[in-house]
């Protein structure tokens, strides 16, 4: 199926058909990613008077408990919630789900024992762009980012700086292939999230944050439509599926 959209007055069109799957999934069949320190995510039978209700079991539906942490254990979308004394909500706050995103490529850069990403970075990669997504691929792209276990690994995260200038260029959504645009131990002052959606001042509500994406390979950096989907939760968080989508100028 192929739509037809308008991108900074350009016509243009998108093969709904043809979908790029940015996602990780939660799969208990293999070692599941995993970050901060918790348990695996669990998928079971719920036991009713001594019979799992599984259909290989005699039942006649499978009917499954899930236990996780989006945080954790699979591509999650958060907002300002996560950070915050007043509850906010994902659910609540984001309200539109088609954006122009552009996917970049960057090797994070090594400052002491850190690897970070740097201002001068994505100044590099996004130029005078316009841009309402960013997704972030990190060097090196392997796939057992997929399993990887985080806790204890001070992975790369972003500077304050960068999260300063994302926010000031427009940016509204920004993906990332890491557990955190923060260090992992950083005493809780979690200095790019705060930077991001400033909440020194008008906090940005309808900006959000996705972790734990996985970009292939074979995907080009460049302009592609987003859309980020999210599970209905009233939480800080809920699991998502960004879907990138090639775009053709006509």
């Amino acid at each position: 199926m192929i739509a037809s959209i308008k991108l900074n007055s350009k016509n243009c069109q998108i093969d709904l058909s043809k979908p790029i799957d940015i996602s990780v999934a939660i799969n208990v069949s293999r070692q599941n990613i995993n970050a901060w320190y918790i348990d695996a995510p669990k998928i079971y039978p719920v036991d009713f008077d001594g019979q799992k209700i599984k259909v290989s079991e005699g039942a006649a539906v499978n009917f499954n408990n899930i236990e996780f942490n989006p945080h954790s254990h699979i591509t999650h979308t958060e907002c300002v919630g996560h950070i915050t004394e007043k509850v906010h909500s994902i659910n609540k706050h984001l309200k539109q789900f088609f954006f122009l995103a552009e996917v970049v490529t960057i090797a994070p850069t090594q400052i002491e024992e850190d690897f970070v990403i740097t201002k001068k970075q994505l100044q590099f990669v996004l130029g005078n762009k316009k841009r309402e997504a960013i997704i972030i691929r990190t060097l090196p792209n392997l796939s057992d980012k997929k399993s990887a276990q985080y806790s204890n690994t001070n992975p790369p995260y972003l500077l304050e700086e960068a999260a300063i200038y994302l926010r000031e260029k427009g940016i509204k959504h920004l993906l990332i292939d890491l557990p955190s645009v923060d260090r992992e131990k950083d005493d809780g002052l979690l200095v790019s999230h705060n930077a991001f959606w400033n909440t020194s001042g008008k906090v940005r509500l309808d900006a959000t944050i996705t972790e734990f994406i996985y970009v292939p390979n074979a995907v080009d950096d460049g302009a592609y439509v987003l859309n980020l989907m999210i599970a209905p939760f009233e939480n800080d968080a809920a699991p998502s599926k960004p879907i990138l989508y090639e775009i053709t100028i006509l």
